[in-house]
């Protein structure tokens, strides 16, 4: 469910603060656990580091990403890949003739 429109979107204080105490050219990084803030056209141009539950994620702000989300670029999660006997035999397989490659130059 969406945000009402009567209310407006919903942009941290204190980190339209931050955004305003810095220059246009700064190239710092402001830190924000503030996932859930939505960009601005104030923010574009800046990078944040947005809280993924463990680290900081440096995220350049584009044009294309007003309206949207800071949570949206910092992925919470990391795909390793799906495993099983199929995906085994597939890596070997691809393995092999990368093994083979370079012995040949020689």
């Amino acid at each position: 469910m969406s945000r009402s429109i009567k209310k407006g979107q919903y942009t941290d204080p204190r980190l339209m603060e931050k955004v305003a105490k810095l220059k246009a050219g700064d190239k710092s990084i402001v830190k924000t656990w503030a996932r859930s803030s939505t960009i601005t056209p104030e923010m574009v141009g800046f990078i944040f580091g947005v809280h993924n539950g463990k680290i900081h994620i440096p995220v350049v702000i584009v044009e294309d990403m007003v309206g949207h989300k800071l949570g949206e670029f910092s992925l919470t999660r990391k795909f390793v890949r799906h495993g099983g006997k199929i995906q085994k035999a597939n890596e070997a397989a691809a393995a092999e003739p990368a093994a083979k490659a370079p012995a040949a130059k020689k």
